[in-house]
C-alpha cells in the first residue's frame, strides 16, 4: 500500500536571548519519495551556538544535493554530514575566542525506509500508532550513568551534569554519530526529531498521546505551548521535526 507522509517543523526562542536551534526538512531534487529532515542544537558563545547549528544545517544540505539513493549509502551521508561540519566548525574556532558546538540529529527518508543518526543530546523517537518502537540514547553523562545503572531515570531531572555531553559537533574530540535505521515503513510510523529543550518536559507517553491522536501541525503546537508552560519562564530555546506516515488515498 502506498504512503502518503505529512511533516512539518516547529521552533520556539524559549526564555533565551537568542535562538540557538536549527531545523529543516529538505526534499530531494533527484529523487522523488526521498528527503533529509535535520535538527540541529548549538552552543559555545552568545552567537557562536548559533552559528555552529547553522553549519551542521547548510553541511548537510550541501552533502544532500548529491545524494543518490540508487547509488550512494544513507548512512555513509550521514557519517559524512558530522565528519565534514566537525571539521568547519573546528577550523572557525580559531578565528573566535569562542568554543562553538552543535548536536545534530537528522533522517534520511526515502519511500520504504528510514536511516538516521545523531550526536549529542537532540533525538529521534519512532513511534508506531501509539507504540514507542525506538529513541535514540543520548550522547551525555547522564544518560551514560543511567544505562549502567548508577543512576535512576527519575533522577535525571536534578542531576547536577545533566547537561553534560559526551560528544558534540565542532566539540574538543572527534564524534561519532550512532547510526540506525528501520524497514519497510508502514502507515502509523511517525518520527519526531526535537532538542532537549522540548523533550526534557514529556514522558515518552505523553508524546505517544499527543502524536497517535493529533495531525503533525496541531501536535507540533501543542507540544511547544505545553513545554512554555511546564518551562515556567526558565524554557531553553525548543524545536522539533515531525514526519507522519500514512495509507495514500488512492481512489479518483
Amino acid at each position: 500500500m502506498p504512503l502518503a507522509l505529512d511533516a512539518t517543523t516547529a521552533a520556539h526562542i524559549g526564555d533565551r536571548a537568542e535562538q540557538q536551534d536549527r531545523v529543516t526538512i529538505l526534499p530531494s531534487q533527484r529523487a522523488r519519495g526521498t528527503a533529509l529532515v535535520i535538527l540541529a542544537d548549538g552552543a559555545g558563545g552568545y552567537t557562536g551556538g548559533a552559528a555552529a547549528a547553522q553549519q551542521v544545517v547548510a553541511t548537510a544540505g550541501q552533502l544532500f544535493e548529491g545524494f543518490c539513493p540508487k547509488t550512494d549509502s544513507a548512512a555513509r551521508l550521514l557519517a559524512e554530514i558530522v565528519d565534514e561540519a566537525h571539521t568547519v566548525i573546528k577550523l572557525n574556532r580559531l578565528l573566535t575566542e569562542e568554543e562553538p558546538h552543535s548536536t545534530f540529529v537528522a533522517m534520511v527518508l526515502q519511500p520504504n525506509r528510514a536511516d538516521w543518526a545523531h550526536v549529542g543530546d537532540s533525538r529521534l523517537y519512532h513511534f508506531r500508532d501509539a507504540s514507542l518502537k525506538s529513541r535514540t540514547p543520548d550522547h551525555s553523562l547522564v544518560e551514560q550513568m543511567i544505562r549502567a545503572g548508577e543512576l535512576k531515570e527519575s533522577d535525571r531531572k536534578t542531576f547536577p551534569s545533566k547537561n553534560m555531553l559526551l560528544q558534540a559537533i565542532g566539540g574538543p574530540e572527534t564524534p561519532e554519530p550512532t547510526l540506525a535505521g528501520t524497514a519497510p515503513l508502514q502507515a502509523g510510523d511517525t518520527f519526531l526529531l526535537c532538542s532537549d529543550g522540548l523533550w526534557d518536559y514529556f514522558t515518552e507517553s505523553e508524546l505517544s498521546k499527543v502524536l497517535s491522536m493529533l495531525p503533525p501541525r496541531k501536535a507540533a503546537e501543542t507540544l511547544i505551548s505545553s513545554a512554555r508552560v511546564r518551562a515556567r519562564g526558565r524554557g531553553d530555546n525548543c524545536s522539533l521535526a515531525l514526519v507522519k506516515l500514512a495509507e495514500a488515498n488512492t481512489t479518483t
